[in-house]
């Protein structure tokens, strides 16, 4: 019982984790480039209908990963016998790469429920807002917009090496090698975002026609 138990918390905590960081990935790859080019006018039917789901499904998706990640880890706590043999056995080579990537992981979830979650709350609802009343966009809106997308690009950022330290924890031998990962994993998101975020040159204008010359 007690193994399948275990079973089915990690299926959650990966089944989760996949719904929680496909959706980052899509809103800092696919949404955030594609709303760029929006007008007013289509940002308000896109806004209230596509990110309440999203960010449901989002916010959720965090929790449980982050619930049954707790779990998993109370159920390694009570094998050990007491919590001070496991902090003992944890910070070992495997133990120590999976609770960096938790830290990492629980630094994520509080961005998501603590600042970008609020400020998208109140982005969707100014949208409806003016949907339906052609009220203006509040004057802070803006900043809502520019906290919540450093605080998405933070967590993608963070989502590399907190993945790779997951993933090292079974694979590799040391923690000095899921470190040497999740470091280069790192700078690669970071040349990532540093070019994503480039606002793209605008073409060259045409050359002016010129009136051809009078004929003599």
């Amino acid at each position: 019982m007690e193994a399948m138990l275990a079973i089915i918390l990690r299926w959650l905590h990966f089944v989760a984790g996949i719904t929680w960081i496909g959706l980052l990935y899509f809103f800092n790859l696919v949404n955030v480039p594609w709303q760029k080019g929006l007008d007013g006018a289509t940002k308000g039917k896109v806004v209230p209908t596509l990110m309440p789901r999203a960010l449901w499904w989002f916010r959720w998706g965090a929790t449980a990963t982050v619930v049954a990640g707790i779990l998993l880890l109370a159920l390694m706590v009570r094998d050990a016998g007491t919590f001070t043999e496991f902090a003992n056995g944890a910070f070992k080579e495997q133990g120590r790469t999976i609770l960096l990537g938790g830290t990492l992981g629980l630094i994520m979830w509080y961005n998501v429920w603590f600042i970008i979650w609020p400020n998208q709350r109140r982005i969707i609802a100014a949208a409806e807002d003016t949907a339906k009343t052609g009220t203006p966009a509040p004057a802070d809106q803006p900043k809502w917009a520019r906290t919540a997308f450093l605080a998405s690009r933070t967590n993608f950022v963070l989502s590399m090496p907190m993945l790779a330290m997951m993933a090292s924890s079974g694979h590799l031998g040391s923690f000095q090698d899921a470190l040497v990962l999740g470091i280069a994993t790192t700078v690669v998101a970071l040349v990532w975002v540093w070019y994503l975020g480039q606002p793209k040159k605008a073409p060259a204008p045409p050359p002016a026609a010129t009136a051809p010359a009078p004929m003599k």
